[in-house]
């Protein structure tokens, strides 16, 4: 009984420990050493943010995926990426299912509620998405219309503040490519999404697909990195983030993955 009551208490203790732990552990490399492996949180789905080329294989790879990279391998962590829809990264990362996210996030102030941010690494523009020939070019021809928006996007947020003034439907879905499909079905008359990602979407398309930027409060669709409340994480990617703008190195990185603007 004793010895029984020895394994299950060592078991108890085990698992509060690897609970405590959060979603960080520990990988040793092929030199021996041991890092600590930090988890990122991201929803593939947006490129040249964070995307699969499947023609290429499963990985993710992207902006915001080399700039994790740069920014972990300066600390001395390993990086592990975990793809999910954009609306559970905040919660993901409440529950201690991720370390950090990167994901083409603004730091909205009821985000601010949830979670600690970096400064922002990069400012974005917002594009009216359409089938060629719809007419719509301007916020003002989403009067009648379905538009289309990512759930939990900052897009999300712009279209509902739109719908106050301009009588449209707002549908939501998770990922990006539903919303391109539904355009290309007739169920949405367009779609509002971040412009660089919509250029991609829209060269993939060029023959049914056209795009018109619209007005963008640049203080309210700034990128940067989310952490759980009080992580020590924030002030030490921020300090490296600081450094990598100053180099210049964070603009190479633009010029590399927006290279199409």
């Amino acid at each position: 009984m004793k010895k029984w009551l020895t394994l299950l208490l060592t078991s108890v203790l085990s698992i509060g420990v690897l609970s405590a732990c959060g979603a960080s552990g520990e990988k040793t490399n092929s030199e021996g050493e041991t890092k600590k492996v930090l988890k990122m949180g991201t929803s593939a789905d947006y490129a040249p943010f964070e995307y699969i080329d499947t023609a290429k294989g499963n990985e993710i790879i992207g902006f915001d995926v080399d700039l994790a990279k740069m920014i972990t391998k300066e600390l001395g962590y390993e990086l592990e990426i975990v793809d999910m829809d954009f609306n559970g990264l905040i919660p993901a990362l409440q529950a201690g299912k991720v370390d950090f996210v990167l994901a083409g996030m603004t730091p909205t102030e009821e985000r601010k509620k949830n979670a600690d941010f970096s400064d922002v690494y990069y400012v974005a523009k917002n594009m009216i998405v359409a089938k060629k020939g719809s007419g719509i070019k301007t916020v003002e021809d989403l009067k009648g219309k379905t538009v289309g928006v990512q759930l939990g996007s900052i897009q999300e947020g712009e279209a509902k503040k739109l719908a106050k003034t301009i009588d449209m439907k707002i549908e939501s879905r998770n990922r990006i490519p539903e919303l391109i499909q539904e355009i290309l079905s007739g169920r949405f008359d367009a779609a509002i999404i971040e412009d660089t990602v919509a250029k991609g979407y829209i060269q993939n398309n060029k023959e049914k697909l056209e795009g018109h930027t619209i007005p963008t409060n640049e203080e309210e669709a700034g990128y940067a990195i989310a952490f759980p409340k009080g992580s020590k994480l924030t002030e030490e990617f921020n300090k490296v983030l600081k450094e990598k703008i100053a180099k210049g190195e964070v603009d190479k990185l633009i010029q590399k993955w927006f290279d199409q603007k």
